[in-house]
């Protein structure tokens, strides 16, 4: 009975979805998507970069230049932009006689961007020992112990930190309640730190706070609110990326309307290279059956991560990209496994649970989710993964009771998992 009632719900939920209305409007942002060069220069970055020399301003120059590349690298997701900061800061960090710590930090926060967490948290204490800015390196050091999977270590912080008039503080209770599964909290906080990037008239906090929120907002089934936000987002910064692909999952996941989401992601590959784009544009085109968009769209996302500038960034997406594949299994599980080293997570122990499930090693994959997953993460995909993992060790009452769950996720998951959800 249990079952009957869960498959009617699916095709109900089903049903539902294709009978929307809509909450996104053309003329809302229609003109944030015109093509317009790519901004790789700026009046600071001519003045600071003009400053390079031998004199008493050349680290602050190199410190102000990093900044800028990184900016540009936002923009344009042009890796060499984030290289480039990378090697402003380690030539600032060479010269200074003074402010090292701040140095030392804004390196440590690209090498997060790029995904070089233990080479972060190295820079992160060594600024933290210097005693200058503590509350920075605090805060830095409770986003790294995240990122590594040391939830003990990162409360810690989270705790030394504490103050609740603190834009930074805010946002990090509310990605903490988010880990714990607490989505309602993570919002409260979350809209408190906006209304403090608000109050501070700070373009990146506002920016920061606006998208973040989208995304809580999106999770929660809020999908109207999450619209707003990043409409607010491009208001302050018309070249937004990330504001502009998540109004088209929107678009693509909530409204199931393949061929606008895939116009506004074409819009933004004119001027952001990421390769996070090709995946998206490879799953709309899956939806809508273009064989032809959806392979040449993998093929270019091989191709951009090829680039050794890359490193390891994409490792998760090298590892959806192979299992799609399905005959180089092999290569996924050499990243996983790598990933693990890197650094061990829930998610990242899911990815390699799921490859080994892919290989068919059905047990591997079970005592991984069982030990190092289950409970430890509320990603709708994770829970997809064990579900599936699940069903092939004959767990079927367990795959029963997430299946409800997943239900409850489609927009996060997406209109090509209906199906998938539909067979477990």
């Amino acid at each position: 009975m249990k079952r009957i009632f869960t498959l009617l719900a699916l095709a109900l939920l089903i049903s539902c979805s294709k009978e929307k209305t809509s909450i996104t409007n053309i003329n809302d942002y229609n003109k944030y998507l015109k093509t317009s060069d790519v901004e790789n220069t700026s009046k600071f970055f001519e003045l600071w970069n003009g400053k390079i020399k031998s004199d008493s301003l050349q680290t602050l120059a190199l410190g102000n230049v990093a900044k800028e590349y990184g900016r540009f690298f936002k923009t344009s997701g042009d890796i060499e932009y984030l290289k480039n900061a990378e090697r402003a800061l380690k030539k600032a960090l060479d010269e200074a006689a003074i402010g090292k710590s701040g140095y030392l930090r804004a390196l440590a926060r690209n090498y997060i961007a790029q995904h070089r967490f233990k080479e972060a948290l190295v820079l992160a204490q060594k600024a933290r020992e210097m005693g200058s800015g503590v509350n920075a390196s605090q805060s830095l050091l409770f986003d790294l112990h995240m990122e590594l999977g040391n939830y003990t270590t990162a409360s810690k912080y989270l705790d030394s930190i504490q103050n609740l008039s603190d834009f930074g503080y805010l946002i990090r209770v509310a990605k903490w309640n988010d880990h714990k599964g607490d989505l309602e909290t993570a919002i409260r906080f979350m809209e408190k730190a906006k209304e403090k990037a608000d109050s501070s008239k700070n373009l990146g906090l506002r920016l920061w706070a606006y998208t973040n929120l989208a995304d809580f907002y999106g999770h929660d089934g809020r999908i109207e609110d999450a619209y707003g936000h990043y409409l607010m987002a491009l208001q302050l910064d018309s070249n937004n990326a990330y504001a502009k692909k998540g109004i088209a999952w929107i678009v693509f996941s909530y409204e199931r309307n393949p061929q606008e989401a895939l116009r506004i992601i074409e819009a933004v590959e004119r001027t952001n290279q990421s390769p996070d784009l090709d995946l998206f544009k490879a799953e709309v085109a899956e939806y809508i059956g273009n064989e032809e968009i959806k392979a040449k769209a993998l093929e270019d996302f091989h191709t951009k991560v090829q680039n050794s500038s890359y490193g390891i960034m994409y490792n998760t997406h090298k590892i959806e990209y192979y299992l799609g594949k399905g005959e180089v299994t092999h290569k996924a599980l050499e990243i996983a496994n790598a990933e693990i080293t890197n650094r061990s997570t829930p998610e990242t122990y899911d990815l390699l649970a799921y490859s080994y499930l892919q290989d068919g090693k059905n047990a591997k994959a079970m005592e991984l989710m069982e030990t190092h997953v289950k409970g430890k993460t509320f990603e709708p995909m994770a829970q997809y993964h064990m579900a599936q993992i699940y069903k092939a060790n004959g767990y079927l009452d367990d795959v029963e009771a997430l299946k409800e769950e997943l239900m409850e996720a489609s927009f996060e998951l997406g209109p090509n998992m209906e199906k998938a959800i539909q067979e477990l």
